[in-house]
C-alpha cells in the first residue's frame, strides 16, 4: 500500500517533504517608508500554541513586552481537513476582530485565489483588512525593529556584532532541526526518513558540542537564534521523538541540551508561552496519516524546572 501523505501538495514523488513557501511577506516599518507604518493596536497576531513557529512569535512578543501594542488570539490546538478554526476552548478562543470561522478566510481575504495551506502565524493588518505578513522569521524581525519603540521590555534579539554568525546558525538550525523533524517525520518512503532522521541527530550532536563551554548558543546572551532552538527542543521529547520518529535519542539524554532547554523554559515569562496539552493534541490527533487512531499519549513526565547549573558557563 502506498504511504499516505500529511499535506500531499508538499510531498514529492521520491517521499520528500518540502514545506510550502510563505507567501505574504509585507513589511512594517518604523520610518512609514513602507504602506504598513508601525502603531500601536494596529497589528493582531494569529497563532497556535502547539505550531513551533508561532510560538516564536509569542515568545519575541512575550520577551518585548508588546502585548499591549500587538493583540493576539490564538486557534484550536486540533486541526481538520478545513484547516485552523476559531473555536472556544482552554487558550483559545474565537475570533474577536473579523468574527472568522477558519484561518483560511483570513487567507482569501487578502488574497481569494489562494490555493495553499493556511499556516500560523499570521500578522493581520486592522485598517486594511488583510495579512500582512505570515512568516515568522519576518514577524520576529519587525517586533524586533518596527515595533521596537512600543516595546516595554529590553531584549536584545539580533545583535549586530554577530549578526553574520547568528544569520548562518539560524539558518542551520532551522534546515537541520526545526524542518528537520517534519522532514523525517512525514517522509513516506524508509529511505528518505532514516536520511532525514539522521541529519537531524548530527545537528543535535553538533549544538550539544557548541553548548559545552557555552551557556547559550552565542556565550551568555539569549538571542533570537536560542529560542528558534527552544521551540523544537521543547517539542521534542513530548512528540517528535514518538510522533516523528525521531528516536535515536531524547532530548533528555544530551546533558548539554537538557540543561540548556530548563535555562530557556525558566526565563521569566517563557513557561506561560508553551502548552503541552495544545501540542500534544494538535500534532497526535491531528495528524492521522501518522496516528491514525488518534491516541494522545499520557506522557512523557518533564521536569524542566529543575535546577540546570548553566550559570557556571562563562561564554563561548
Amino acid at each position: 500500500m502506498k504511504p499516505k501523505p500529511q499535506f500531499i501538495a508538499e510531498q514529492s514523488d521520491t517521499g520528500d517533504f518540502e514545506r510550502q513557501d510563505d507567501i505574504f511577506r509585507d513589511w512594517i516599518s518604523a520610518d512609514a517608508s513602507t504602506a504598513y507604518p508601525a502603531a500601536a493596536d494596529r497589528y493582531h497576531l494569529y497563532v497556535c500554541f502547539a505550531c513551533p513557529w508561532a510560538s516564536r512569535t509569542i515568545i519575541v512578543r512575550q520577551l518585548l513586552g508588546l502585548e499591549k501594542a500587538i493583540g493576539m488570539t490564538a486557534v484550536d490546538p486540533v486541526r481538520d481537513e478545513r484547516g485552523w478554526a476559531f473555536r472556544d476552548g482552554p487558550g483559545y478562543s474565537h475570533d474577536p476582530l473579523n468574527g472568522f470561522q477558519f484561518l483560511m478566510e483570513a487567507y482569501r481575504a487578502t488574497d481569494p485565489t489562494f490555493n495553499g495551506r493556511a499556516t500560523v502565524p499570521v500578522l493581520w493588518d486592522k485598517q486594511t483588512r488583510r495579512i500582512v505578513n505570515n512568516s515568522e522569521d519576518d514577524i520576529c524581525r519587525m517586533f524586533d525593529g518596527a515595533f521596537r519603540r512600543f516595546a516595554t521590555c529590553e531584549a536584545d534579539l539580533f545583535p549586530n556584532d554577530i549578526a553574520e554568525e547568528q544569520a548562518e546558525l539560524s539558518q542551520f538550525i532551522y534546515e537541520k532541526v526545526n524542518n528537520g523533524v517534519y522532514r523525517a517525520g512525514f517522509a513516506t518512503r524508509q529511505p528518505v526518513y532514516e536520511r532525514s532522521a539522521h541529519i537531524v541527530f548530527d545537528a543535535l550532536d553538533e549544538l550539544e558540542s557548541r553548548l559545552t563551554t557555552s551557556r547559550y548558543l552565542f556565550g551568555n546572551r539569549i538571542v533570537e537564534s536560542d529560542w528558534r532552538l527552544f521551540c523544537t527542543l521543547i517539542r521534542f521529547d513530548v512528540v517528535y521523538y514518538i510522533h516523528f520518529k525521531c528516536s535515536l535519542r531524547r532530548i533528555l539524554d544530551y546533558p548539554n541540551l537538557q540543561g540548556y532547554l530548563c535555562d530557556l523554559y525558566q526565563q521569566p515569562g517563557i513557561a506561560q508561552t508553551v502548552n503541552f496539552e495544545h501540542i500534544k493534541h494538535h500534532y497526535y490527533m491531528t495528524h492521522d496519516a501518522i496516528n491514525p487512531t488518534r491516541i494522545v499519549p499520557i506522557g512523557p513526565v518533564l521536569d524542566l524546572m529543575r535546577p540546570h547549573g548553566r550559570e557556571k558557563l562563562s561564554g563561548a
